[in-house]
């Protein structure tokens, strides 16, 4: 039992020392050479190499042994290159899809037994990628391929998207081709009109490796499509070097223009057609009309209408300078407005304060005899100022002077303007207003009550207006 353990830890020491290194993965092309290394070591050197095998799965393609040589299954397909004790590489060529799977290298020693190692490899096809546009003509309601992208021969099957600014449909194909690659084709659909005649697109193939982008441009035929210009509704009469332009679009490209009259007379006299552009030497009533312009190329015709009107006067350019001029009065007025409401308001605003009219204190004597009361009025700008001696009298004619005897009744008058003066504050505190002042009995009334002033009027000293 002892002697068994030691032959078994000799054998795994020596399994351990030696190694079979090969490619883990390994990608071929079809059509292409690849190469399958196999290299063998170890660290004891009593241990010999008696046979290196390559084998498919488990078809065996190529042997080498140090005494009998070289075998192989297929020679014009595997071939073994410079085997030796140490090595032996696989090449492959051509390449075919069959070829893909794993692939063993096993190597025999002696006293070693058998090491081996495997390669996965993986077989692909570059394709052959191409894009073209198929002209496409108008029609009504007739979808259309108008553009094809081809991936042919890969491996694996290539995706093929597109990328356009327009509407569109696509339908796609795969064929499975007998030596394991595929074609894959896609078209582009479309209801075609004129304006997809140059437009753009892109067809994008995707190998399972990048993206290859093919731009194209689309190819639609359509009869000409026609507009007239040139006519600024300003032809007025004797105008001179005015014209109008056809401008024809079509795919195939137009061929002939031809000018007409809407209701089939000859064109007037003072016209000339030259191609695609009518001249008018000079605006005249016959000119008023209804030009027509026919534009033709293979595949049919189409034209075009201008109506023009003569004006009998030029038309003169419509500028803004009435609504900048209506616009700067319009601003002065405002400003004068809003200057006249500021001085209105200043004005009352001092009127309040200082344009309040009243009468000189100048005091009047009416009738005969002594006047048992005065009555006086001021002006606001007298009331403030103060009082200096007795308060002067005007005489108006009517009564006579005062005299010595008086200086009584004088110095009660002071002190009545004074009272006066404190009833003005009143009122400016308040405001304006109608003020009466007691008067004398019924009896006395005609001859005490009325006062005469400097200009001829009479006024009643019975109120006191301010």
């Amino acid at each position: 039992m002892q002697l068994f353990f030691l032959l078994l830890g000799l054998l795994c020491s020596v399994l351990q020392a030696q190694e079979v290194s090969v490619t883990s993965k390994l990608t071929g092309i079809i059509g292409k050479e690849i190469v399958l290394p196999c290299t063998f070591t170890s660290t004891d050197s009593s241990v010999k190499v008696t046979q290196i095998m390559w084998m498919h799965g488990s078809t065996s393609l190529g042997v080498y042994s140090p005494h009998l040589g070289i075998h192989l299954s297929n020679p014009s397909h595997f071939q073994l290159v410079e085997p030796s004790n140490t090595s032996a590489t696989l090449k492959i060529y051509p390449v075919v899809y069959t070829d893909e799977g794993e692939y063993t290298c096993e190597v025999t020693t002696f006293p070693g037994g058998n090491v081996k190692a495997t390669t996965t490899m993986v077989i692909k096809a570059i394709p052959q990628n191409s894009a073209e546009a198929n002209p496409g003509v108008v029609a009504s309601d007739q979808v259309q391929a108008v553009a094809t992208c081809k991936s042919a021969n890969g491996r694996p099957p290539s995706r093929i998207t597109w990328h356009a600014s327009i509407p569109y449909n696509e339908s796609t194909d795969m064929v499975n081709n007998t030596d394991g690659t595929y074609t894959v084709v896609s078209k582009f659909l479309i209801t075609p009109t004129w304006i997809a005649d140059g437009m753009p697109v892109t067809c994008i193939i995707n190998d399972d490796s990048s993206d290859y982008p093919i731009p194209l441009k689309l190819s639609v035929q359509y009869s000409p499509v026609v507009t007239i210009e040139g006519f600024d509704d300003n032809w007025h009469l004797h105008r001179n070097g005015v014209y109008l332009t056809c401008n024809g679009k079509g795919n195939p490209p137009p061929t002939s223009y031809t000018w007409k009259t809407a209701d089939g007379s000859p064109l007037p006299a003072s016209v000339r057609a030259k191609d695609n552009v009518l001249y008018v030497d000079e605006v005249d009533q016959r000119v008023n009309r209804t030009f027509l312009c026919e534009v033709t190329n293979a595949l049919g015709s189409r034209a075009s209408r201008q109506d023009v009107f003569v004006r009998e006067h030029a038309m003169q350019p419509q500028t803004n300078a009435g609504a900048i001029a209506g616009g700067v009065i319009g601003g002065i007025l405002v400003l004068l407005l809003l200057v006249a409401i500021i001085f209105i308001v200043i004005k009352r605003g001092g009127l309040h304060k200082k344009d309040r009219g009243t009468y000189n204190p100048k005091p009047r004597v009416f009738g005969t005899g002594k006047p048992t009361e005065q009555f006086t009025y001021q002006d606001d700008g007298d009331l403030d100022k103060p009082l200096k001696g007795p308060i002067p009298m005007r005489d108006s004619g009517l009564s006579p002077s005062l005299g010595d005897e008086d200086d009584d009744e004088v110095e009660r008058m002071k002190y009545k303007v004074l009272e006066d003066d404190e009833e003005e504050e009143r009122f400016n505190e308040v405001g304006p207003m109608l003020q009466l002042r007691p008067h004398h009995p019924m009896d006395s009334y005609l001859d005490d009550d009325m006062e005469s002033q400097t200009d001829g009027s009479i006024i009643s000293r019975t109120a006191v207006y301010v």
